[in-house]
C-alpha cells in the first residue's frame, strides 16, 4: 500500500454464508479422500440453495461411486455434506441438515489431465493447471496479515464462537463483516466504519442485535480503534432472519478475496476449496504466502508480494517475482534467487515441504486461509516461520 493518508476496506463472511457452506463441504469431501489415499486427486464443486445441495467434479483415488469397505460412495459423500451443515448450525425450515436433498455427481478425472500431471519415467509431476498465484505478507499485525481483513475475520469468529457456545442463541449462522481503517503514513491507525450483518432470531430487534454485536467488535479491535457511533452499521436493512442458502444460493470458490488478503494484495484468480494440492491454484498460493511471510518475519521487508506462474503438465515454475514495495532491506533479485534455493517450487516438492497430502482442508474453508497458527497435525503449515534464520544467515 502507498504512504500517506487514506482509507482501506476489507470484508469477511462467516462459515454460514452460502458460499462458505459450499467451500466447507467441498473441502470436507477432499479431506475424506485424502484420509483414505494421500495421493487422491480431487476437484470438488458444491452448489447449495433452499434445502438442496449439489456436489459435482472429478476425482481419482478411492472410488466414489462404488460401495465397499473403505470406499467413498455417494451415500458417504451425502453424509459428509449433512455433517458439515449440522456443524455450521443450520436447522431452519429452508435449510436443515436432516431435510436437505443432496445430489452427488462426481466422476473420474480426465485421462488427458492425468497424463500431464502424473510423473512418468524421467518426467517429474507437472502442475495440475496453468495459472498465476500470489502470496503476501506485511507487518501490520502480529500474524503478518493486512489489518482490515484480519479484524474482519476475527469479528465473525468471535460471533460464531458465542453462537456455538450458546452464549448468544439469538444469532444465526449467516453473517458478514466489513472493516474500514484509516491509514497514516502507510500504517493503520483506527477504524472509521464497521459494518456487520448477522442472521438473527425472529424476536430480536435491530437495536438488540446491534448491542449483541458491539462487544465482539470492540474486543477484537485494538484499544481505542472503535469507529464513531454513527459509522457503526449493524444489519443496515433492519432485518436479517431469512439467511444462508435459503436466502441466497452458494457456490464453491466465490469468496477468493475473503480467503486471501482482503484486496490488499493481487490475486491470481484461482479458488482453493475442493482442490487437492496437485492443483497449484492452491499449493503454490500457499507456498507463496509461506515465502512472503518468512521474508517479513526475518525483517528483510515490511511488505512482500510474491508471484508464481505455472503451465499444466510442467513441473518448474515459469516465473518467480518478488516485490517488497520499497520497504526491502536487501536487493530483490538476490532475495528471489535465495528463496528459490531454499524452497523447491515444483508441485510435488511443495507438497512434500509443506506436508500438504493430508486431510487438513475443511478447517481452512472459513475465516481465511492465511494468518492462522500452524497446527501440530500439519494444518496451516504454510504459516510456519522456519525459513527466518536461513534467510537472515544467507543475507548477512
Amino acid at each position: 500500500m502507498r504512504k500517506g493518508t487514506y482509507l482501506f476496506t476489507s470484508e469477511s463472511v462467516s462459515e454460514g454464508h452460502p458460499d462458505k457452506v459450499c467451500d466447507r463441504i467441498s473441502d470436507a469431501v477432499l479431506d475424506a479422500f485424502l484420509t483414505l489415499d494421500p495421493q487422491a486427486r480431487v476437484a470438488c464443486e458444491t452448489l447449495c440453495t433452499t434445502n438442496r445441495v449439489v456436489i459435482a467434479g472429478e476425482v481419482r483415488g478411492p472410488q466414489p461411486l462404488v460401495d465397499g469397505q473403505g470406499q467413498i460412495d455417494k451415500a458417504r459423500i451425502a453424509e459428509i455434506a449433512r455433517s458439515c451443515i449440522k456443524e455450521i448450525g443450520y436447522r431452519q425450515d429452508g435449510f436443515h441438515w436432516e431435510k436437505v436433498e443432496v445430489e452427488v455427481h462426481l466422476h473420474a478425472q480426465s485421462s488427458d489431465i492425468a497424463q500431464g500431471v502424473d510423473a512418468a519415467g524421467n518426467k517429474d509431476e507437472g502442475a495440475g493447471d496453468q495459472g498465476i498465484m500470489f502470496g503476501f505478507a506485511c507487518n501490520e499485525t502480529e500474524q503478518l496479515m493486512p489489518a482490515p481483513i484480519y479484524y474482519a475475520h476475527n469479528i465473525l469468529k468471535s460471533l460464531a464462537e458465542a453462537r456455538h457456545s450458546g452464549a448468544e442463541p439469538g444469532l444465526g449462522p449467516d453473517a458478514k463483516s466489513q472493516v474500514t481503517l484509516l491509514y497514516e503514513n502507510g500504517r493503520p491507525m483506527k477504524a472509521t466504519s464497521i459494518v456487520v450483518s448477522t442472521q438473527h432470531g425472529e424476536t430480536l430487534s435491530q437495536d438488540q442485535v446491534r448491542e449483541i454485536v458491539r462487544p465482539h467488535v470492540v474486543n477484537v479491535l485494538p484499544k481505542g480503534w472503535m469507529c464513531p457511533e454513527e459509522e457503526f452499521y449493524v444489519n443496515p436493512t433492519g432485518r436479517f432472519v431469512i439467511g444462508g442458502p435459503d436466502g441466497d444460493a452458494g457456490l464453491t470458490g466465490r469468496k477468493i478475496i475473503v480467503d486471501t488478503y482482503g484486496g490488499a494484495s493481487p490475486h491470481g484468480g484461482g479458488a482453493f476449496s475442493g482442490k487437492d494440492p496437485t492443483k497449484v491454484d492452491r499449493s503454490a498460493a500457499y507456498a507463496a504466502r509461506y515465502l512472503a511471510k518468512n521474508v517479513v518475519a526475518a525483517g528483510l521487508a515490511e511488505r512482500c508480494t510474491i508471484q508464481l506462474s505455472y503451465a499444466i503438465g510442467v513441473a518448474k515454475p515459469l516465473s518467480f517475482y518478488v516485490d517488497t514495495h520499497g520497504t526491502g532491506r536487501v536487493d530483490e533479485e538476490r532475495l528471489a534467487t535465495l528463496l528459490q534455493e531454499l524452497v523447491d517450487l515444483r508441485p510435488r516438492a511443495i507438497r512434500t515441504h509443506l506436508g500438504l497430502n493430508r486431510p487438513i482442508y475443511a478447517r481452512t474453508a472459513a475465516y481465511g486461509h492465511f494468518g492462522r497458527p500452524a497446527e501440530p497435525d500439519g494444518g496451516f503449515s504454510w504459516e510456519r516461520l522456519d525459513l527466518v534464520e536461513s534467510l537472515r544467515g544467507a543475507l548477512n
